[in-house]
């Protein structure tokens, strides 16, 4: 059965994974909607920049834009696909991911190039003294190229998340990662929301003793595509709400 017949029989589907395949070191997950016009490049630049000992896992929220249906016809073993159509949200999509997912190392980044695949095979070698590694946009030396308006309010929310859950963290929704496996046998992501997850994530990383790393890049905006977080004005100030709210319940929250 072809992926795509799989992706066309099944509510739910997961191709790459009816075939055994050796475990990769690295698992990347990308998370999708809509993200036809980038996924192959995406997906294309991973490999450039990681070779062949990776897998790249691609959570799709069943985009009417035929996502899917690109990824699938990649026909690569090294190319997971799951296609959900009852479940949607980032946070719920790199959950599935990471629970797919087999490499010692793992990693999650956004489907639409505004995150460098360059810059992994940096952020993976700083895990030979650090348990997670962020791309961060505020770092000293990263930048952020969005417009003034969006800059602004992510500066904000990230002072925000640094007063409240302290930690020295820059970059607290970076939602650029790579780590250790061993990382979740202390914390797992809350999967729920859009980006406020990975603040409590990683505020919960420190509350447990791990080691965050901080690399700086540069993040641009999107050259094709639609924006999810800020697709109109008024789903932008929801966002925001949404991620004030977050910090402060992360801040609130009890641990064993």
């Amino acid at each position: 059965m072809s992926p795509a017949t799989l992706l066309a029989a099944k509510p739910e589907a997961r191709s790459g994974a009816f075939l055994p395949r050796r475990a990769p070191g690295v698992s990347i997950i990308l998370a999708t909607y809509n993200e036809r016009e980038n996924i192959l490049e995406t997906v294309a630049s991973i490999f450039e920049h990681l070779g062949d000992d990776v897998e790249i896992i691609v959570v799709d929220d069943d985009s009417p834009d035929d996502t899917a249906c690109l990824v699938g016809r990649l026909d690569d073993p090294r190319v997971v696909l799951i296609r959900r159509v009852s479940t949607r949200g980032l946070a719920s999509a790199f959950n599935r991911g990471i629970i797919e997912s087999r490499g010692d190392i793992v990693g999650w980044m956004d489907a639409d190039m505004c995150m460098p695949p360059a810059l992994l095979p940096a952020m993976i070698g700083e895990l030979d003294g650090y348990d997670i590694c962020i791309g961060s946009r505020y770092a000293p030396s990263g930048c952020d190229d969005r417009t003034k308006l969006r800059v602004l309010c992510s500066r904000l929310i990230n002072g925000l998340a640094r007063v409240v859950l302290g930690g020295g963290i820059m970059d607290y929704d970076s939602g650029f990662v790579v780590l250790r496996r061993t990382v979740f046998d202390k914390v797992s992501i809350i999967p729920t929301g859009y980006g406020a997850y990975f603040m409590e994530f990683l505020y919960t990383c420190r509350r447990k003793g791990l080691t965050i790393r901080e690399m700086p890049y540069r993040f641009t905006d999107r050259a094709r595509g639609i924006s999810k977080s800020a697709p109109d004005l008024l789903s932008f100030l929801r966002t925001g709400v949404g991620y004030v709210l977050r910090i402060f319940l992360a801040r609130l929250r009890r641990f064993d």
